[in-house]
C-alpha cells in the first residue's frame, strides 16, 4: 500500500466525485480510478459503489475513511518534525478526561502546553472513566488520561488535587437547608452513579458503606455532569467533588458533608515504555501548572 494511494481514496472520498477528486490532486480521472483500483485490490474490499450518476462508500469505506485520515496525519507530522529545530517537541499526545471533573484542571493544562509547545498535537478524548482510562493507556490507545485514585493496575499517577466530596441534591430537597449533610441521612434515597469501577464510584460506595448502608443505585450514566443533570431532574442523589460546585444545574445544589467528609483524589497516569518526547513534554508542563496538592 502505498501513500499516494491513501491520498487518492481521500480525495475520492471527501468529494464523492472522481472528476472533482481528479482535479483536486491534479491528474486525469482513468489513472485515479486505477489507483482506486490498486487499493480495493490490496484491501480485498471495494471501499466504494460506483452509478453513473453517484459515488458513495461503501461500509469497509466509512471503516477504513478515519484511519486514513490517520495515516496521513502521522505522515504530515513525521515529516514536519524531521524538519523541527533540536530545542523543539514535536509529536502528538492523545489525552484522556471524563469531562465535568476536568473543567478546571484541563483547560490550564491545555493553553499552557500550546503556549510551550506549540508543535505537540494534542488529541482530546472525553468521557473516559479511570477504569477506561488504565485499559486504553495499557492497549497503546490513549498516551496520558486523567483519573482518580485508587486507579486499578501498576501505571504512575502524578496526584493533582484531592477534593472533598459533597452531597449533590435536587433543590426541593428535604435536606437542601441544612447546614450539613450526613451521610446516613441519604441511606434510603436514589442514587445517580457513574457505571463500572469509577474511581468516583468507588469513594462514594466507601463512603456508604462506612456510614453502613448500601446505596440504592436508580440510574448510572457515564459523564459525570448528565449525572448532576439526573439529581436535578429529581431522578436521585449522589456525592460531587468541590470542583463542580460553581457548574451545579439550576435545579441541583452541593452541599457540605459532616466531617469527616469522603475525598476524591485526582491524578495524571501514563505508560512509561511510551514515554514520547511529547508526553514528556506535556508531563513537564503538568508539572508547573497543576503541581498537586501541599
Amino acid at each position: 500500500m502505498e501513500i499516494r494511494w491513501i491520498e487518492a481514496f481521500l480525495a475520492v472520498a471527501e468529494e464523492l466525485h472522481f472528476g472533482r477528486a481528479a482535479q483536486r490532486l491534479h491528474l486525469a480521472q482513468s489513472p485515479l480510478s486505477q489507483t482506486i483500483k490498486k487499493l480495493e485490490k490490496d484491501v480485498g474490499t471495494p471501499l466504494f459503489e460506483r452509478t453513473t450518476r453517484a459515488v458513495t462508500l461503501t461500509s469497509a469505506g466509512h471503516a477504513f475513511l478515519p484511519h486514513a485520515r490517520r495515516i496521513l496525519g502521522e505522515v504530515d507530522l513525521a515529516m514536519r518534525a524531521t524538519s523541527a529545530g533540536t530545542d523543539e517537541v514535536y509529536g502528538r499526545v492523545r489525552l484522556g478526561f471524563s469531562g465535568a471533573l476536568n473543567h478546571l484542571t484541563l483547560p490550564p493544562l491545555t493553553r499552557a502546553l500550546r503556549t510551550r509547545h506549540p508543535h505537540v498535537a494534542l488529541q482530546l478524548v472525553d468521557r473516559v472513566t479511570t477504569e477506561d482510562a488504565v485499559d486504553l493507556i495499557e492497549q497503546g490507545s490513549l498516551d496520558v488520561a486523567f483519573v482518580g485514585l485508587p486507579a486499578p493496575g501498576e501505571l504512575p499517577a502524578r496526584v493533582i488535587t484531592v477534593e472533598e466530596l459533597g452531597a449533590a441534591l435536587p433543590t426541593d430537597h428535604r435536606l437542601a437547608g441544612q447546614e450539613r449533610v450526613r451521610m446516613s441521612d441519604l441511606a434510603d434515597e436514589d442514587w445517580v452513579l457513574m457505571p463500572g469501577q469509577s474511581a468516583l464510584r468507588s469513594v462514594i460506595l466507601t463512603a456508604c458503606h462506612a456510614a453502613g448502608f448500601r446505596p440504592r443505585v436508580a440510574q448510572e450514566v457515564k459523564d459525570p455532569y448528565v449525572v448532576l443533570s439526573l439529581v436535578a431532574a429529581g431522578l436521585g442523589v449522589s456525592l460531587a467533588p468541590t470542583c463542580v460546585r460553581p457548574i451545579m444545574p439550576a435545579d441541583a445544589i452541593w452541599m457540605p458533608l459532616e466531617d469527616p467528609a469522603p475525598e476524591l483524589h485526582s491524578a495524571l497516569v501514563w505508560d512509561p515504555d511510551r514515554t514520547t518526547a511529547a508526553v514528556r513534554a506535556l508531563l513537564d508542563v503538568a508539572g508547573s501548572v497543576l503541581p498537586g496538592p501541599r
